[in-house]
């Protein structure tokens, strides 16, 4: 049995210490791609490596990093700010770059959360799954807010390597990225609009359904609720906004009302603003939306406008 450790510690070793080098290589490298895993390393690296120390932060979706400028913010109201949103996820997942936001940087005096249909589901998959790859090594956090989803298995998150079996892609870009120091700029403070005319999604789902129910996860509603009790008790302001939304996009949502009143019961409980832009008049220009859910460039840059006025005339901002 001595002789069996033994020589099984022999062979264990040396793979660890190839392993490791390799794994670090992979990760190094793949955290420079602007535009694999949805373009989300950038504001990843920001969030880990300390680099936001923003006053004001933009949480949400896609929705937020897509439709809020934090540069215009900046630069009208002379206040620091970074749009943190993130792609295909709801709360459950803002709330881990939240925390990790808090662990690694000066605390925010403002909060912009971006609200929509989509905050308070959880999807049974790990949406871009691919953007949790060069962090998620020996990371309790990531493993704790990932690991209830379809994606990860909990080897993936303690031993280096295996993660990257689930994407050949990711080792690709990793060695395509080796050749060059810096990638293409891709989002900006987090931010990345899209110039895009109307596409057919939205008429696609017409042509599957009549209407869409969003399934509310009480889970994700809890943790919505510890997020903005945290933030009261740290002194961190936080308003909702929800942005723009087409109008016959809203209308194709069947409990959408029901959803706006859970932000609504919220914002009482908590005393926070709650700017609801669903009848802006952006949301009945269809030349200012690429699908029923997102604003294009030309209509990021109008509505982020209107929300600089509004935190001007509200004197949200002090």
């Amino acid at each position: 049995m001595k002789k069996f450790i033994i020589n099984l510690l022999l062979f264990i070793i040396p793979v660890i210490i190839l392993i490791y080098p390799l794994d670090y290589f992979i990760s190094k490298n793949l955290k420079k791609s602007n535009s694999f895993g949805v373009g989300e390393y950038s504001t990843w690296n920001d969030i880990l490596d300390g680099k936001i120390n923003s006053d004001i932060v933009i949480n949400g979706s896609s929705r937020a990093y897509e439709h809020i400028n934090p540069v215009m913010i900046t630069e009208q109201l002379h206040i620091p700010a970074y749009n943190i949103g993130m792609s295909g996820h709801n709360f459950w997942l803002q709330y881990l770059r939240h925390s990790l936001l808090l662990e690694n940087n000066a605390k925010p005096k403002l909060i912009i959360h971006s609200v929509d249909i989509f905050t308070l589901e959880k999807k049974k998959n790990l949406s871009n799954y691919v953007q949790f790859l060069p962090y998620m090594l020996w990371n309790d956090k990531i493993k704790d807010a990932t690991i209830s989803y379809n994606g990860f298995e909990l080897i993936d998150y303690t031993v280096p390597l295996i993660r990257y079996n689930k994407s050949r892609d990711s080792k690709k870009v990793a060695l395509s990225m080796a050749k060059i120091k810096t990638d293409k700029v891709g989002r900006i403070k987090g931010y990345e609009p899209r110039d895009r005319q109307w596409n057919s999604d939205f008429d696609e789902a017409k042509k599957k359904m009549k209407s869409y129910d969003i399934k509310l996860d009480n889970a994700s509603i809890v943790l919505f609720d510890k997020y903005l009790k945290e933030c009261k008790s740290q002194n961190i302001k936080v308003i909702f906004v929800y942005t723009p939304e087409y109008i016959e996009g809203q209308k194709f949502v069947r409990n959408r009302g029901k959803i706006i009143s859970i932000y609504q019961n919220f914002s009482k409980k908590y005393n926070i603003p709650f700017y609801d832009y669903s009848n802006d008049s952006l949301s009945f220009k269809k030349e200012y939306f690429y699908n029923a859910e997102h604003l294009n460039k030309a209509g990021a840059e109008l509505f982020t406008q209107k929300l600089i006025d509004t935190l001007k005339n509200t004197k949200e901002i002090k």
